[in-house]
């Protein structure tokens, strides 16, 4: 069970929760180890493909910076590519992807999350990219679908860092009805089946609530989202 401190004099547990059919909160669910290893060589991959500012269609520059690890960066539109610099995948994280959706999906038995293709979806999911998000205290992600991969694979996000107000909404609109969420350092998010395409986005930062702790000198939430592109295409 992940535990959170309170102002220091006492902790209140935090359980996972299926907040609708595939979308999956496990609280907690990388060690403070594992968090600092990823921070680490995010860093190193940071080096080698820098971040950038994505300019949108319409011109808008956003607050994220972004960069797109992996064999499908290539035809991806939304995180900025990397380039040949890119580093791929390490197999340790494409394993880390396959337990994370594994976890989420049937590593609860006391929860029904919703899927009868449950199994199928673990069995099948082997990311091949990586969405690397770095947030300071001002940067937000606005409500968005993630629509650029050609496959319908579940997505895997893990929050390092600074606490988020994860906004996840529906299928059909950027407006309500959405749950907030707050993801802490450590914390796993998966959501895929039904809620694959449901509309999720950032409004906010929690200024230093993790970041410094995990050797982020001015603090801020970095998020590494794991993906399976389906190769050429888009969807």
């Amino acid at each position: 069970m992940a535990e959170y401190e309170v102002d220091e004099l006492f902790t209140v547990p935090r359980e996972r929760a299926v907040l609708v059919p595939g979308a999956v909160h496990v609280p907690g669910w990388l060690d403070p180890a594992r968090q600092q290893r990823l921070v680490d060589v995010a860093r190193e991959w940071v080096r080698a493909a820098p971040m950038e500012h994505k300019v949108l269609a319409g011109g808008g520059r956003m607050s994220v910076q972004s960069v797109m690890l992996g064999s499908g960066r290539a035809t991806y539109g939304y995180g900025a590519d990397g380039g040949c610099r890119a580093p791929e995948l390490p197999d340790w994280l494409v394993a880390l992807g396959a337990r994370a959706v594994a976890d989420a999906y049937l590593g609860d038995p006391g929860h029904d999350v919703g899927l009868p293709d449950a199994a199928r979806l673990v069995r099948d999911f082997a990311p091949d990219s990586a969405l690397v998000n770095f947030y300071d205290d001002a940067a937000h992600m606005g409500m968005h679908q993630d629509k650029d991969e050609f496959s319908a694979a579940p997505i895997v996000s893990l929050s390092l860092g600074d606490t988020c107000v994860f906004r996840f909404g529906n299928t059909e609109t950027r407006a309500a009805p959405y749950q907030d969420v707050e993801l802490r350092s450590g914390d796993l998010f998966v959501f895929g089946g039904p809620s694959r395409y449901a509309f999720h986005g950032v409004p906010k930062v929690l200024p230093g609530t993790g970041g410094r702790q995990l050797g982020l000198k001015n603090g801020g939430r970095l998020n590494i989202t794991l993906r399976m592109t389906g190769g050429c295409g888009g969807r």
